[in-house]
This record gives structure tokens, C-alpha cells and sequence, in this order.
């Protein structure tokens, strides 16, 4: 596989609740993102869908050790209760990416 010693870059895109306030939906995930900083030093970002503000993105760029990542990642996001600001009916999605070689 292209880029499979080099670092990974996830993308983790949910829509959120119509019914959660995005002031109080985005300190959570923001509070979520400060912890995981401190467990894998990997800084994330917080985006949104131009067009409604509803679709959310999740951005950690140059991740070098995947598996504690994706651990520390499930643990936290469980832990600052992410799945209760996203849309019923809706999941997280997260995708990996790696430089092309």
C-alpha cells in the first residue's frame, strides 16, 4: 500500500443534531479534542460544511502511531459522549488517508 510507513490523516465527518446547540455541540467537541491532544500529542481541527453547518469534520493530520490513535480516539469521543450531539440516524465516519508515494 502507497504511504504505509509515512503518517496517516484522518477525516472524520457526522451531521449533528438539528436539536443541539452548536455553541454547546462544538465545546464538546472541542473539550474531546484538548484531552486526545494529550494522550497522542495529535492536534485536531474542527470544521463545517459551508453550505448548512450541520455536517461536521474532524481533522488529525500526521498521526505516526495509528492503532493508539484510533484507540485513544474511540476512548475519548465514548468518554465526552460524542455520539449524543450526532444525528440519529447518522454515524461517524472516519477515513485515512497517507501521501501518495
Amino acid at each position: 500500500m502507497s504511504g504505509e510507513a509515512g503518517c496517516v490523516h484522518y477525516y472524520v465527518y457526522y451531521r449533528v443534531r438539528a436539536d443541539a446547540g452548536h455553541e454547546d455541540a462544538e465545546a464538546t467537541v472541542r473539550a474531546m479534542q484538548t484531552t486526545l491532544e494529550r494522550r497522542t500529542g495529535v492536534a485536531g481541527r474542527l470544521m463545517e460544511r459551508r453550505e448548512d453547518g450541520v455536517t461536521w469534520m474532524e481533522v488529525y493530520e500526521n498521526v505516526t502511531d495509528p492503532d493508539a490513535f484510533e484507540a485513544a480516539l474511540r476512548v475519548e469521543a465514548d468518554a465526552h459522549r460524542i455520539a449524543d450531539i450526532v444525528e440519529p440516524g447518522f454515524a461517524r465516519h472516519t477515513e485515512r488517508f497517507v501521501e501518495c508515494a
